[in-house]
């Protein structure tokens, strides 16, 4: 699932995969409607989590509970970039994924948080991109997690640029087929 975040942030996008997991319309998800589907228990570290990402305008992942469509929860890890544009490389917000994680029961159950840096999980089957842009970026955000691990920082400029034309793409021109599946 692809999200976009504004430098508030607030989200500004999120995929239809995101509707179908949580049962939640794409316009409750607005700005900070989708703490409504997080676990109760993971609220309020998420939040105070992210608060000091943005703050930082530093990459993360966060592991949390989300709730499903079937009020079930999930563990699900969610990543992102930070994406700059003009003038003077100011911050824009995020691009980022969440996916669906299968838990050991070694690892704590409880939400937490990872500062400047985000590992992408592998994809889950059950929630593939639902379109071309959004398989763009999945990819986009895993070749920045590659490039971290290897060590081939000079690609970094060239990504980051390419992450956020694609957190542009998807937050402002990416047609819906059904009026308010998606948000822009």
């Amino acid at each position: 699932m692809i999200f976009v975040a504004s430098a508030t942030g607030g989200v500004t996008y999120v995929s239809p995969e995101w509707c179908a997991f949580t049962g939640q319309a794409a316009s409750d998800a607005a700005e900070h409607g989708w703490f409504e589907c997080v676990h109760p228990d993971d609220r309020e570290p998420a939040v105070t989590f992210l608060r000091s990402a943005r703050d930082q305008q530093s990459e993360y992942s966060l592991r949390l509970r989300l709730r499903r469509a079937d009020q079930s929860y999930a563990w699900v890890m969610i990543g992102a970039v930070p994406s700059y544009g003009p003038p003077d490389h100011t911050f824009l917000g995020y691009l980022g994924s969440l996916t669906e994680i299968a838990t050991s029961g070694s690892e704590p159950l409880t939400a937490y948080g990872t500062l400047a840096r985000f590992v992408p999980p592998p994809m889950n089957p059950t929630t593939p991109p639902g379109s071309t842009l959004e398989l763009v970026a999945d990819h986009l955000l895993m070749a920045h997690a590659i490039i971290e691990q290897d060590h081939a920082r000079e690609l970094l400029p060239v990504l980051r640029q390419a992450l956020t034309v694609a957190g542009i793409l998807l937050a402002r021109n990416m047609a819906s087929p059904e009026p308010g599946d998606r948000l822009h």
